[in-house]
């Protein structure tokens, strides 16, 4: 059996970003201020002037620094890999394809966005950087942007992944990080919610909260976030655009395309390019576009559209999104990058009209896709995108009752060489299938309606 691997020379990196904006299928909702329920922009103190602009730009297409291309050159472009292997244990007719973003050096996609923040923050002569983490991807990827630009970083990391994950830790420490398990007591908003509760688990938007207030209350820092907003997902489409001169290569396209989601940065990365495709005429096929969140942690599959806050503490502009409220406290899944109670305004507008579909799987099944795919690809996942694995092997399996012969791509957005305790955990049947509670979500509505009674208008 003959391993398809498709690569591309270091000069096909993407030159520019695709920003989905201009091609949505409805206007996308403005951020408004809680109070007076005005549009706003992101806070001009948070965060670096490219990003603002890139934030609210209508702009297709958006032009990669050179800089900041010398640095994907790292370890971009990433493989586009067959799983043929997988395809002959579960006997489909079905081809699955997955761009692997595993080979970075944190060994996830965030960094396509942190190392863009990084130089944008240094051009503004920010000297540190302030941000949160679940599983600790996210804030590697921060650190690592932060040391080749030459600038600090300060990292709150919930404090349930804190402690299942503590070599991500020692990774932020290594490029340079300051770590504090969150809630902390580095913070006013980190000293309440440990008042209230001494042994809360964290959230991410407490971590956000914790960020958002130390950047706001030191003149030498920014912030920089990792998902949900418009600016980090356009940063992401390198993975997209990869992807489909990957497929031209070989002379294929996906008729499925399928991705994990917390606050949706990866999926939206693979994914918008070939969206733009479907709206722009390039291809006459009609693409399915699929993502997939946890049980534990069901914002779209469960939760409510509507206006909220981004972060438990209330510092932030609300947002139109799909939601389980601010004030969730998530179950300590191993998936600590899907642990996030909203998620991106423009995968909720594609969701709401239709485009994006979405599923939810609980950590078992999805420990059980990765297994498979560890026995079968090698690749031991990251459990954030086991979550798209066991998608992948669903839709897979429907081919061979069906027959039909689809090609499916998934974003392996990250390995899983820092969870092995999460695996440890599913071999000796410690895991949970954590379901979230319909009565908390319907909490959650009732708290957002008594503090926006117009919210759900």
């Amino acid at each position: 059996m003959t391993q398809i691997k498709v690569s591309l020379p270091e000069e096909e990196i993407p030159k520019q970003w695709y920003n989905v904006v201009p091609d949505l299928p409805a206007p996308l909702p403005p951020m408004l201020h809680p109070g007076t329920r005005e549009p706003v922009e992101l806070p001009p103190v948070l965060f670096p002037t490219e990003c603002l602009r890139q934030e609210t730009s209508k702009t297709r297409w958006i032009d990669i620094p050179e800089p900041v291309r010398d640095v994907y050159r790292l370890w971009r472009p990433t493989p586009l890999l067959r799983a043929k292997r997988l395809e002959e244990a579960l006997k489909t007719p079905a081809k699955i394809y997955f761009k692997y973003e595993g080979t970075s050096p944190p060994g996830s996609h965030k960094p396509n966005t942190a190392v863009a923040q990084a130089y944008y923050a240094q051009q503004d002569g920010v000297k540190r950087i302030t941000t949160e983490t679940g599983a600790g991807q996210w804030g590697s990827s921060v650190a690592l942007g932060c040391s080749l630009f030459e600038m600090d970083s300060t990292v709150y990391m919930v404090k349930a992944s804190f402690f299942q994950k503590p070599y991500r830790r020692v990774m932020m420490e290594t490029w340079g990080a300051e770590v504090y398990p969150s809630p902390s007591r580095q913070t006013k908003s980190g000293k309440a919610i440990l008042k209230a509760d001494p042994q809360s688990p964290g959230s991410l938007g407490i971590a956000i909260s914790e960020a958002v207030e130390d950047a706001m209350t030191h003149d030498e820092a920014k912030y920089s976030i990792g998902s949900v907003v418009n600016h980090v997902l356009l940063h992401q489409t390198v993975i997209g655009q990869e992807a489909q001169q990957q497929f031209a290569a070989i002379e294929e396209y996906p008729d499925t395309i399928i991705g994990c989601i917390g606050g949706g940065s990866s999926f939206s990365g693979l994914m918008w390019p070939f969206y733009h495709d479907t709206v722009s005429g390039k291809t006459s096929k009609d693409v399915e576009f699929l993502a997939v969140e946890s049980t534990a942690c069901p914002s779209v599959t469960k939760g409510n559209y509507c206006y909220d806050h981004g972060d438990t503490a209330r510092m932030t502009p609300l947002l139109k999104m799909h939601t389980l409220g601010h004030m969730f406290i998530p179950p300590p899944i191993h998936a600590g990058g899907l642990r996030y109670h909203g998620i991106a305004p423009t995968i909720s507008v594609l969701n709401d009209n239709g485009v994006v579909k979405t599923k939810a799987y609980n950590q078992i099944e999805t420990f059980e896709a990765a297994m498979l795919f560890a026995r079968t690809e090698g690749i031991i996942s990251a459990p954030e995108p086991a979550h798209a694995i066991m998608a992948v092997i669903d839709e897979a399996v429907k081919c061979r009752k069906s027959g039909e012969e689809k090609i499916l791509l998934f974003l392996l957005c990250g390995h899983g060489h820092f969870d092995m305790q999460a695996y440890d955990d599913y071999i000796n049947n410690k895991l949970e299938p954590f379901k979230y509670p319909k009565e908390k979500i319907d909490e959650a509505a009732q708290e957002l309606q008594q503090l926006y009674p117009w919210t759900f208008e």
